[in-house]
């Protein structure tokens, strides 16, 4: 460039010129999403939250399954086939509404649909990827359990063998959909080892009563499951994996989404604090001229706009098949860690204003809450990291 070359003008809401590394077709998937949240969400969702509740989540889901959101970066039996960044953005727009919204569009196609598709025999997948791809169908993912969470490998959930068929026993705890779910992948021990199961949810012996009295995810439908002698025919397996290899996969693709999903988070609550600052006066003038509140704010941008420059090159990764597992814990660990503080930081901008549900930003904060710790806690991260860096083995 030469010296007398024109810089553009800095932009406030892409400080680093984030736009200028995503394609036409990538700015056109986020656009979408963007709209959709906000016609169909950010005028409800503090109501939704405040009654703990999502009204019209099967309508929702078929919303989203008509944009392509639904199981998106997997290609073919109705699924859009999109890019790994592309998947992010979406992540990102859905979270900036909140991260239930998120979570729907995450669960039914980075865990449920994403096990199918990768495990799944040429007969489950044409028999529910479509209808779950179009919101017609709404699943959900079994592993965690109510006394294993980070160790999956202790799961108690069994299913034996009984003729040709299958009987499985067992509950699962904290899954997103259960209550609202035609179909749940869920996870199981058996004699030779752990496998997958695809278990349509009106069969008999199987409940899933909806988990009360959240103070986070309020806006999301999260369910215990339980499986008394559930009877399946021989071909509900996953034939494709055994082993933990195969939910541990599963949720590798899911934290991925999160990686971009909590800068959304973040976005939203700089955003409402960044208008709030240049609107809101204290001692004669507002107090986004204070240096005090312009150092939260400095800070704050460079926390949220690296977070989004990381999830940019780890999508990138995945698009070229170069992504590894410790390299989502990374992002995982790093971007929702970040997005907390800078919802923290958020609300001392807004003082007592930052309690209300009039603002966004109480709301990430305590979603996030749950966000920082489901599909890994910010430990076993570490220690993914920790082993990746020396070789030496900490979790046990």
């Amino acid at each position: 460039m030469s010296a007398s070359a024109k810089l553009p003008p800095f932009d406030p809401a892409d400080p680093l010129g984030i736009d200028d590394l995503l394609e036409p077709e990538d700015l056109a998937v986020r656009d979408t999403v963007r709209g959709w949240a906000a016609d169909r969400v950010l005028p409800y969702v503090a109501e939704w939250y405040e009654k703990g509740e999502l009204p019209g989540i099967r309508e929702l889901a078929r919303e989203l399954g008509s944009i392509g959101a639904l199981g998106m970066s997997l290609t073919g039996y109705g699924c859009a086939g999109a890019s790994a960044v592309q998947y992010g953005l979406a992540c990102l727009e859905l979270e900036a509404a909140d991260s239930g919204i998120r979570s729907l569009v995450s669960v039914q196609g980075s865990l449920a649909m994403y096990a199918i598709h990768r495990f799944g025999s040429e007969e489950q997948k044409n028999a529910w990827l479509p209808r779950m791809a179009s919101g017609e169908v709404i699943g959900c993912f079994g592993l965690t359990e109510p006394d294993h969470g980070s160790d999956p490998a202790g799961m108690r959930t069994f299913a034996k063998r009984d003729g040709d068929d299958w009987v499985l026993s067992g509950r699962k705890m904290w899954i997103t959909n259960g209550s609202v779910a035609g179909v749940a992948i869920v996870w199981a021990r058996t004699e030779d080892g752990i496998r997958g199961f695809v278990v349509p949810t009106d069969l008999p012996g199987f409940s899933a009563p909806e988990i009360k009295h959240k103070w986070s995810l309020r806006a999301s439908v999260t369910s215990e499951l339980v499986l008394d002698d559930v009877r399946l025919p021989a071909d509900a397996v996953l034939p494709e994996v055994t082993g933990l290899r195969g939910p541990l996969g599963c949720l590798s693709h899911a934290r991925y989404g999160i990686v971009w999903g909590a800068m959304g988070a973040a976005r939203s609550s700089f955003e409402a604090a960044l208008d709030y600052a240049r609107t809101r006066e204290q001692f004669g003038r507002p107090i986004g001229g204070f240096q005090l509140t312009q150092a939260k704010l400095a800070d704050m941008a460079v926390e949220l706009y690296k977070g989004m420059l990381l999830a940019h090159h780890l999508g990138r990764r995945m698009d070229a098949g170069r992504l590894r597992p410790e390299q989502v814990s990374f992002g995982k660990l790093n971007n929702v860690r970040e997005a907390i503080e800078i919802c923290r930081t958020a609300r001392t901008i807004l003082g007592a204003n930052g309690i209300s549900l009039e603002y966004p930003v109480m709301r990430h904060a305590t979603n996030l809450e749950s966000v920082l710790t489901y599909e890994g806690t910010v430990e076993m991260h570490q220690l993914v990291l920790g082993k990746a860096l020396t070789g030496l083995d900490a979790f046990r």
